[in-house]
């Protein structure tokens, strides 16, 4: 099988299962124990984090280890906001955000909480003049992803920043998941306070992702329990977990946009342009690994197994929403026309993908795009 869903999840690298399976053997103990065992295994996991943090360019920071993006979004959300509500209670986010982030903010408007979503073009980029002038003396935090998990739109983070650094004292958080290893992602470059980061998508393992913060940006806990994390996450940490997800960063990270992905995601545009039954829906310089096409009045279930019958497996717009068979919120915000919106599929490129794989879905495109030109 020939494997584009990676903004889905990616296949663990050998190099990140052997570090887990050797953690896990010899510093099996609880970091949080007094003995020598456990002293050794707070010593590894103190090490791992340096290594996170120094990654992305914040080696003063913090991390809080999670259970993967979405607890680190909801920490983001609803820790950062109680944290700073002495300061106001107004949120700013966006249309498109993933639901690990609108659900939060959702959840705060029943908490006295007044939440901003920010628009959209057609290109799923926001308006930095509509930022601007949603932005209050009583905004307490500000969440724009990176990278758009369905579209690959890529937010203008450090404009962004900056008019929230000039416009208010909120905190701004970022949700990086789908950019750290395939763009270059800086703390301090982007001049964000949070980051949200999720191992599996960087060819880690599942239930493993951080929220990074920069120093004296500490959000309130949400759970509770032995105080560990710093009191910001209750629960005993696996140290396994941490070593894994700090190799798996390591071995992914980049100085500079993937460029063989840039390549790929352009040829598939130029194929998919020779069809006037395909609508491009991804922006021209959106990020390199993510490309989301439209088949005009086509279900995308039906190009999904279509593609899958021939060896090539994808996803129908995102997987947290492809078994929905409406319209995803990112789609209905991009005003995307009714009679592609039911067509939506997505290819994502990643670590294990090749030019072959890619020549290869181009003459299934052709043989799939045959058969609807003879009505199937």
């Amino acid at each position: 099988m020939i494997y584009f869903d990676n903004s889905s999840t990616t296949q663990p690298d050998e190099s990140v299962l052997e570090s887990f399976m050797a953690a896990n053997h010899k510093y099996y103990a609880n970091p949080a124990s007094l003995h020598v065992l456990g002293r050794e295994a707070e010593a590894l996991l103190d090490r791992s984090k340096e290594q996170m943090l120094k990654l992305v360019g914040n080696e003063n920071g913090n991390v809080v280890l999670t259970a993967g993006g979405t607890e680190a979004n909801n920490l983001a959300i609803f820790g950062l906001s109680e944290a700073y509500r002495a300061r106001g209670n107004h949120i700013i986010t966006t249309q498109i955000e993933h639901p690990s982030i609108l659900q939060a903010c959702r959840k705060l408007e029943d908490n006295r909480f007044e939440v901003d979503y920010l628009s959209v073009d057609e290109q799923g980029l926001i308006s930095l003049d509509e930022l601007e002038k949603t932005l209050r003396k009583d905004t307490i935090l500000v969440s724009i992803m990176h990278v758009n998990n369905e579209i690959g739109t890529i937010q203008p983070i450090r404009q962004c920043a900056e008019l929230i650094k000039k416009n208010s004292r909120a905190i701004f958080h970022s949700d990086c998941v789908q950019s750290y290893g395939k763009l270059p992602v800086n703390m301090e470059s982007l001049q964000v306070d949070a980051i949200t980061i999720s191992a599996h998508k960087v060819n880690g393992l599942k239930n493993s992702g951080a929220l990074l913060l920069k120093k004296g940006v500490t959000p309130q806990a949400i759970n509770f329990g032995g105080g560990q994390e710093n009191g910001l996450r209750s629960g005993t940490v696996s140290v396994p977990n941490a070593v894994a997800m700090a190799k798996a960063m390591r071995i992914s990270s980049v100085q500079e946009e993937r460029a063989d992905y840039r390549e790929w995601r352009n040829l598939l545009i130029e194929a998919c342009r020779r069809y006037e039954n395909i609508q491009v829906l991804s922006p021209e310089y959106g990020a390199p690994h993510i490309l989301s096409i439209a088949f005009k009045s086509i279900n995308g279930e039906v190009a999904v197994n279509y593609f899958q019958e021939h060896g090539i497996i994808l996803s129908t717009s995102s997987a947290c929403s492809s078994k929905n068979k409406n319209a995803s919120h990112v789609i209905e915000a991009i005003g995307l026309e009714n009679k592609f919106k039911n067509g939506v599929i997505r290819i994502s490129f990643g670590n294990t993908n090749t030019k072959d794989q890619l020549d290869e879905f181009i003459t299934v495109l052709k043989s799939f795009m045959d058969l609807i030109e003879r009505g199937m």
